[in-house]
């Protein structure tokens, strides 16, 4: 037997043997941690992963499909205009208005398609850090300064991070880009303006039924989350129509697939998320049964679905059993814990809200409440500033994921540096207001 080849596997047998041996089961902290993983779990998997990450994986699809190798190239590449590439991707995020989890099979499609390392992780960090609603509520609740300071420093940062990717690994981009640049371009295929609609329809319904509740705030946000349903609907409609004219689908298939929706939210009215399931089952169904495209774009879909869908679940079970569910006292690590060392504004407080940021999950929103919550307790304004700008952009889910896709190193780099930002933008913060 060769050892040498085979240590990991003893490694890990004898770590879950010693987990499983010295489990403190009678421990109340222990068991809450538990109950507060798969209670973490279940949460994510009725609030996001239906109507953000399904629609996110048939974008990504879109993305490896239909964009055209040349466009992602012409504005991400490596060798594109980095004013042109770092400006597009550290302003995505008002657009999309996705998490930290949704922009991963974003980011994933991108990358494989051509887009440079610094473009790429200046577009992964800005489409969770400026969600627009997400923005606005900072601003309301938390405070104008941490609203202004929240956007300003997520844009610096994407781009300010994404040149140092770009710098770090220079020889690998610049092997790209004269591999690119040697590249034959691509038959596109289809006026480019059916490509573009086809994929604005698919972000539309993405944005549409995701928007969130903002509560008791009136005016625009408030009135667009009155007709979330209708706006999702009216984009579905579009989709049908994309599907048979612009992808020259079969029209009964899609017809058929439009009807089985519409008669399951006829039938069900008050479950919007069981007829988004339906919707989108049958939207699988069409494209798989289907020739040329349509059915790589299925492929595409289920591949990133494969990809990054495990390691999401096995890091959202990790996150809830090490800090709890989102408003819980804690995980593990007791929320008193962290409250009595995010106090005042030292480099230390600083610090460590930039590590439990990076590693704890918060949905989009989710943050605002906490954060008022800890906030109410002690938490100075440095280290509020310092989750919010490594919070809602990093978290130890989508970690594990971009470790899939630009590996280990490369992402170790990408954590270090929004924590030592992070860290840093929040000491000064905290010491001039």
């Amino acid at each position: 037997m060769n050892w040498k080849s085979e240590y990991k596997h003893f490694v890990w047998i004898v770590l879950f043997f010693l987990i499983a041996y010295f489990m403190p089961l009678q421990d109340g902290q222990f068991r809450k941690s538990i109950y507060d993983a798969l209670a973490l779990t279940k949460w994510y998997a009725q609030e996001h992963v239906i109507l953000c990450l399904v629609p996110a994986f048939y974008i990504a699809g879109t993305i490896a499909v239909f964009i055209s190798q040349n466009a992602v190239i012409k504005y991400f590449g490596a060798g594109a205009k980095k004013w042109v590439s770092y400006t597009v991707a550290s302003v995505s995020g008002t657009i999309l208005a996705v998490c930290s989890c949704t922009v991963l099979p974003l980011f994933s499609g991108i990358h494989k398609r051509g887009a440079g390392l610094g473009p790429a992780i200046a577009f992964l960090y800005s489409g969770p850090a400026i969600n627009i609603l997400a923005i606005i509520l900072t601003a309301r609740v938390l405070g104008w300064k941490l609203g202004i300071a929240r956007v300003v420093g997520a844009v610096i940062f994407a781009i300010v991070i994404g040149l140092a990717m770009h710098y770090l690994y220079r020889r690998e981009e610049r092997e790209k880009a004269a591999s690119q640049f040697a590249t034959v371009p691509e038959d596109e295929g289809r006026p480019f303006w059916q490509t573009v609609f086809h994929f604005v329809v698919l972000i539309a319904i993405l944005v549409f039924a995701t928007w969130a509740d903002p509560g008791q705030e009136a005016g625009f946000m408030a009135l667009m989350y009155q007709f979330k349903w209708p706006l999702t609907i009216l984009s579905g409609l579009l989709l049908v129509g994309s599907l048979i004219y612009v992808l020259g689908i079969t029209w009964w298939f899609v017809v058929a697939g439009a009807g089985v929706t519409a008669l399951t939210g006829l039938a069900f009215p008050g479950y919007p998320q069981l007829t988004f399931s339906v919707a989108a089952i049958a939207l699988g169904v069409v494209l798989s049964v289907s020739d040329g495209e349509p059915a790589e774009w299925m492929s595409e879909t289920w591949g990133f679905t494969k990809q990054i869908m495990p390691l999401l679940g096995a890091g959202v079970l990790v996150a809830g059993f090490l800090l709890g569910m989102p408003g819980s006292d804690g995980g593990i690590i007791p929320n008193r814990w962290i409250e009595n060392l995010v106090g005042g504004n030292s480099l230390g407080a600083n610090f460590f809200a930039s590590i439990v940021g990076a590693f704890m999950y918060f949905a989009t929103l989710t943050e605002i409440p906490i954060l008022q919550g800890l906030i109410s307790n002690g938490m100075g304004q440095g280290p509020a500033l310092a989750l919010l700008l490594s919070g809602p952009a990093v978290s130890l889910p989508n970690l594990l994921v971009i470790r899939s896709v630009i590996g280990t190193r490369k992402t170790l780099a990408f954590l270090v540096m929004v924590v030592v930002m992070s860290t840093i933008s929040g000491l000064v913060f905290g010491t001039y207001f």
